[in-house]
């Protein structure tokens, strides 16, 4: 059944007025290219008064890194409204540093959490802000956020409707250790959630039975593009067609090629006479990232530094419902972190 977008009052606002200063895409592939790698974030993400400002990035191995947990609730909500990058209407887009949680348990520190103060900051209206889509705790990347109940439903729908059709709606840029051995293609994967030694892990299940299905397995797809390669890493372009923890970070793990700072799941990979091959996940534990020693000199980082490599896994780009059926969507843009810049400049990554 076809979902029906068209111009109408969505609750708080005019839908198509509310478009009519974001710019217009042509396509996700177009989106990757227009954000121009290498670049700064537009805000430095900073807390205001903080005194755990960084210092310049060519001074650090991880420029622009924070520690959410450092934090005071004032001094995230400071790096949040720091991080805005467009507020339309009822919409906000805040390019979500890595490491921040979306939620958590009962008096965690997260983006929930201040949703609150961050609504009252942006000075949105008397509703607050919700999260319509958001990356993981270890991403960084796009968050949407929406202070009217029918906006937020909107989207959703277009989300929901997109991922029937197979149509990618977000556009992730991953930095692997490694490089695929196809340019582009499919990844199609049957992934469950297990509790392993404490841990919550996702792993991998083939063939998946009809119990397999009912106990929680769910059949996802990724669809990757190389966009660059050196030093025996690649930037990636991912589009998820489906929605599971975890799910790029462990389809990269089936394609041998570990995102860098995946701290989780690259144990998997191991390496046999220059050979790569996949470990059972189920009896390998989750442990820091081993690099080779070549490519921690390309990172110019020592092996203490490297141990503590942030994930290089960015929600670069959200596609919108436009105004009307027949317009192309609405692309949402976040620039990449500065420390991810600095990886692709010292790793050659150019497209």
């Amino acid at each position: 059944m076809r979902t029906d977008f068209t111009p109408k009052m969505v609750g708080c606002c005019v839908w198509g007025h509310m478009w009519s200063c974001w710019r217009r895409g042509s396509g996700a592939r177009a989106a990757f290219k227009a954000a121009g790698f290498g670049t700064r974030t537009r805000n430095q993400l900073q807390p205001r008064g903080s005194s755990k400002r960084s210092g310049p990035p060519r001074d650090q191995p991880f420029p622009g890194l924070l520690r959410p947990e450092d934090l005071s609730r004032e001094e995230l909500v400071d790096v949040l409204r720091a991080a805005v990058v467009d507020q339309k209407g009822p919409l906000v887009t805040v390019n979500k540093p890595q490491g921040l949680p979306v939620t958590g348990k009962p008096g965690d520190l997260t983006l929930l959490s201040v949703l609150p103060e961050l609504s009252q900051s942006l000075g949105v209206g008397q509703r607050e802000l919700q999260v319509v889509r958001a990356p993981g705790k270890d991403c960084s990347g796009l968050v949407l956020l929406s202070s009217c109940p029918q906006t937020a439903s909107h989207i959703q729908k277009f989300f929901t409707h997109s991922r029937r059709v197979q149509r990618p709606t977000a556009t992730y840029c991953a930095i692997t250790d490694g490089i695929p051995a196809t340019s582009e293609g499919k990844i199609q994967a049957a992934l469950k959630l297990e509790h392993i030694d404490g841990v919550d892990l996702v792993v991998p299940v083939k063939p998946p039975s009809r119990k397999d299905i009912l106990e929680g397995v769910k059949r996802t797809v990724s669809h990757f593009r190389v966009m660059a390669t050196g030093s025996g890493c690649a930037l990636v372009q991912l589009q998820p067609l489906t929605v599971f923890p975890s799910q790029l970070q462990v389809h990269m793990i089936l394609q041998l090629c570990p995102v860098l700072g995946d701290h989780t799941d690259s144990a998997r990979v191991s390496t046999v006479l220059g050979q790569r091959f996949l470990l059972p996940a189920e009896r390998t534990k989750p442990q820091k990232q081993v690099l080779d020693e070549a490519l921690v000199r390309c990172l110019r980082l020592t092996p203490s530094q490297a141990a503590q490599l942030p994930l290089h896994l960015h929600l670069h780009c959200l596609l919108l419902p436009g105004p009307r059926p027949q317009d192309t969507p609405i692309e949402l843009l976040a620039p990449l972190p500065p420390y991810f810049s600095r990886t692709l400049q010292c790793l050659g990554l150019h497209q």
